[in-house]
């Protein structure tokens, strides 16, 4: 017996391992599912009042998430293509950047951006320069694109079976329960995990109406030559960014302030620059400094300290690339929620504050 048990242990430590092997190479996508699904689940648990079928609940979460971000990914990436081609061309900087970079070389003006545009422009040769570059890195290009459709394609299938057969995955874990420890562990850091992670969704949307309100505010009242370019996309990209470790929003509104700053330093009109400065002070202090002081604590978790959690978003991209901004909260959610929880009962300690049943409380008093 204990035989055919080293056997099937051994097969099973086998199988762990390749399992693992395999998990790790896509340890991006699967972490971004895992972070997606608990910033998700109380959205979708919510539509369960609706009587809607748990597919269709899926679906509509993640397109939820999917279709308002990719809307505002394209309306940016349209506006950055017109607004730098009308900047291009209103201060003639098509001569400077021809003598530095060859796709420029034969372009008298810059295409319209336009389907037809830029067919009038691949016929007359002006881009061809830039397809022979694109045909010489056809390879890397084809690496790098192939395989962030990959992933996410792996995110997209991960999250959506793991909302709807999460608590079966959780049923599966109870089955190996020890004198409820292991139940009372596994609902904490559940209960932690969303609480953290959901805690970002809403930070996101807080911030992002903050910076709408805000950048609103100060084109109410800046002249137009000073006035900040689509305040409400910039809210918005603001908000995205607060996930961002370290950084964060000023990747936003730094390069906002300089778009803004620009045309008047080269059109001569330094006097407006004094708006411009009182635009960076508002992003500082109102959209960056207050909501973080503010919210984050608010929205952290209840368990999570918030110094720690930031710690993790900060170190976890510089340890662990792209995706320690997902892992490592929520590595740092499960051993704190393991020290709390588990580790105490573990050591003999018989209730959660590691006090004996017999000793007096001060509630007792």
């Amino acid at each position: 017996m204990d035989e055919k048990r080293l056997v099937v242990a051994l097969f099973g430590l086998l199988v762990a391992v390749v399992v693992g092997a395999l998990a790790f190479q896509f340890i991006a996508p699967l972490t971004v599912s895992v972070f997606l699904y608990y910033s998700t689940r109380r959205f979708y648990t919510s539509l369960r009042r609706l009587r809607v079928p748990a597919r269709v609940r899926a679906v509509v979460v993640m397109s939820a998430l999917a279709v308002p971000l990719l809307l505002v990914v394209s309306y940016a990436t349209v506006l950055l293509a017109v607004e730098a081609r009308q900047f291009v061309m209103e201060y003639a900087l098509l001569d400077v950047a021809a003598t530095h970079v060859d796709w420029f070389g034969e372009m008298e003006s810059l295409p319209d951006l336009t389907v037809s545009g830029l067919y009038e422009a691949y016929q007359a040769g002006q881009l061809s320069p830039m397809v022979d570059f694109l045909g010489n890195h056809a390879a890397l290009l084809t690496t790098v694109i192939s395989n962030f459709f990959l992933n996410l394609f792996i995110t997209i299938i991960v999250t959506y079976y793991l909302l709807l057969d999460g608590y079966r995955i959780r049923e599966w874990l109870l089955r190996f329960d020890d004198d409820a420890i292991i139940r009372e562990y596994l609902e904490a850091v559940d209960r932690e995990l969303e609480a953290v992670l959901f805690g970002n969704l809403l930070n996101v949307l807080a911030i992002s109406l903050i910076a709408i309100a805000a950048f609103s505010g100060y084109n109410a009242v800046a002249p137009a030559g000073a006035e900040v370019p689509y305040p409400a996309l910039a809210g918005v990209l603001t908000g995205a960014a607060s996930l961002i470790p370290v950084v964060g929003m000023k990747v936003v509104y730094l390069p906002l302030t300089g778009i803004t700053a620009l045309p008047l330093v080269l059109g001569g009109d330094s006097s407006l620059l004094v708006y411009v400065l009182g635009f960076l002070v508002v992003a500082v202090v109102v959209v960056d400094t207050i909501p973080d002081l503010v919210l984050r604590p608010i929205l952290s978790g209840k368990n999570t300290h918030v110094g720690l959690l930031m710690l993790a978003y900060t170190l976890g991209p510089v340890v662990l690339g792209f995706y320690g901004l997902f892992f490592a909260p929520i590595v740092l959610v499960v051993g704190l929620t393991f020290a709390h929880t588990a580790l105490p009962r573990l050591l003999g300690a018989a209730e959660p504050d590691g006090l004996s049943p017999n000793q007096m409380r001060l509630d007792d008093f």
